[in-house]
């Protein structure tokens, strides 16, 4: 296969159930049980355990349909300073193979490691290091993919989890693609695959025969991705300076709220507790939005942005006010948010040289 593209030796690191295991490993009387990270009365799951995910419980899931489908079902509350603590040392390990670590979220993270610190050339032997040292200094597993992109890395990682790894190799990549179920396709989801089944694609091969316009029209510019990926082409590079985007907080209420002392109480807290947050890393922002989830899980956002960067809890607290009262419902509110974006993070965007270097030392 001749690649439009640099050659590059990207490995993606996706921690097993992340939440639920740290709770497994911390609570050894968890272990084999099935165990839901979240709140059982409110809320929703934010991570099961893999016990749990045999009864189809899932992240995102409302609790009480959780409960419903495993009713023997752990839950236990999420306690995100361990969580941060346990994915710096496994940053850490990352950064003694490569700088080029682009983090996704607190368990899963793009390392570029086509020219790599130790000098090891197997890409695979590097993946099998990573994932025996993290087992070795957290307890916990981790799955890998490796590939040539990101698309790839990623698609991979999922093949052989838990505690696993798959590499797809530069000659290997036309064939796995064509032979991938689509809903297994990075990027496509649960309503674009059920619109690829009613037209007749069900396989990357069923997806590669169609044009490029014709991917455009159904999938408007969605379209021109899977047109790309299903060819192996990616070129996003790993960005070990990722811009942050918005910092965002909110509150899922253990009863819903409706009097609208109690709303201005939390946006208040809320605004103190988002102003905290941009003020221990430098950041402002210019766009505020405010997100309310009601008792019957609909949601709603307005957003208010304006020339001058906000500077003061205060005027959070007024403008979610103001946003508050542009709300188009009178119902009872089960979670209230703020995020602010448009932040001074995005002019401090840096570039990264990605290297052309030979595949030879890929291994399946």
């Amino acid at each position: 296969m001749d690649f439009p593209f640099p050659i590059r030796k990207i490995i993606h690191v996706d921690m097993d159930a992340f939440y639920a295991s740290v709770e497994q490993h911390d609570n050894p009387a968890l272990k084999g049980k099935p165990v839901a990270v979240g709140g059982e009365h409110r809320g929703v799951v934010s991570a099961a355990s893999y016990e749990a995910r045999k009864f189809g419980v899932r992240s995102a899931m409302p609790s009480k349909t959780a409960k419903e489908k495993c009713p023997h079902l752990i839950f236990v509350p999420p306690r995100f300073p361990r969580y941060k603590e346990i994915s710096k040392m496994i940053r850490d390990i990352f950064y003694e193979y490569t700088d080029l670590v682009e983090p996704l979220s607190l368990d899963e993270a793009y390392l570029d490691i086509t020219e790599n610190k130790k000098g090891i050339e197997s890409a695979n032997q590097i993946a099998k290091e990573i994932r025996q040292k993290i087992f070795e200094q957290t307890g916990l597993t981790a799955s890998a993919g490796i590939s040539v992109n990101k698309f790839l890395a990623k698609v991979a990682s999922d093949i052989n989890k838990p505690n696993g790894q798959k590499t797809i190799h530069p000659d290997k990549i036309e064939s796995f693609l064509e032979e991938l179920p689509v809903e297994k396709f990075y990027g496509v989801g649960k309503v674009t695959a059920n619109k690829m089944f009613t037209l007749g694609i069900f396989k990357g091969k069923d997806l590669k025969k169609k044009s490029l316009q014709e991917l455009i029209t159904l999938f408007g510019k969605s379209g021109g991705y899977y047109y790309n990926v299903v060819r192996g082409i990616h070129t996003s590079e790993v960005k070990p300076h990722r811009i942050q985007k918005s910092v965002a907080v909110e509150r899922t209420f253990f009863e819903d709220l409706f009097d609208e002392q109690q709303i201005n109480e939390k946006l208040e807290s809320l605004s103190a507790e988002l102003h905290q947050r941009l003020q221990k890393n430098n950041i402002l922002g210019r766009s505020l939005t405010l997100k309310i989830k009601y008792k019957d899980f609909s949601l709603f956002t307005r957003s208010s942005t304006k020339e001058e960067y906000f500077i003061s809890p205060e005027e959070y607290y007024t403008t979610s006010k103001k946003l508050w009262e542009l709300r188009p419902f009178d119902k009872p509110v089960r979670l209230l948010g703020l995020s602010l974006s448009h932040l001074n993070t995005e002019e401090k965007k840096q570039v990264s040289i990605q290297l052309k270097i030979p595949f030879e030392e890929f291994e399946n």
